[in-house]
C-alpha cells in the first residue's frame, strides 16, 4: 500500500443519547445519510454486524470495510484497499470517540474530523 502510516484519535460531545448514537452508526440506512457524499455498495443489510463486509468510495477511491465488532456501544471497522487499517468507535451519553490507524495517501485527521462533525450534525438534528 502507499501512503504514510497515520493515526488519529478524536472526541466530541453529542447532545444524544448513547441509543440514538448506536443507530446513527449502526443502522445502515441512517449511515448512508449522515455519511453522504459517499457512495456506499449495494446490498447493505439494515443493521451492520460481525463478519459484514461492504465498500464505499471517496470519489475514484474505494475503501473496503468489514465489520470486526458491532454493539450498543462499539463499531470496529477493519479497513483495506485506499486505507489499509481500522477505524474504531465508542459512544455513551453525550459523546462519541474515533480512533483511526492507517496506511494511506487520504489526509485521514481531515476525513475523520469532517466526519465526526457531520455525524454531530445529524444527531441533532434528528
Amino acid at each position: 500500500m502507499l501512503g504514510t502510516f497515520q493515526k488519529s484519535h478524536l472526541r466530541i460531545e453529542v447532545e444524544a443519547s448513547g441509543n440514538a448514537i448506536a443507530d446513527s452508526l449502526l443502522q445502515s440506512d441512517k449511515l448512508r445519510q449522515w455519511l453522504l457524499p459517499q457512495g456506499f455498495s449495494a446490498g447493505l443489510p439494515e443493521q451492520l454486524h460481525p463478519g459484514l463486509t461492504f465498500t464505499t468510495w471517496l470519489g475514484p477511491v474505494a475503501i473496503q470495510h468489514q465489520v470486526d465488532v458491532a454493539q450498543s456501544n462499539g463499531l470496529r471497522l477493519l479497513l483495506s484497499q485506499g486505507i489499509d487499517g481500522y477505524h474504531e468507535w465508542c459512544w455513551g451519553e453525550g459523546w462519541v470517540q474515533s480512533r483511526l490507524e492507517g496506511v494511506s495517501l487520504l489526509p485521514l485527521n481531515l476525513g475523520q474530523s469532517l466526519t465526526l462533525l457531520r455525524l454531530r450534525e445529524f444527531i441533532t438534528k434528528a
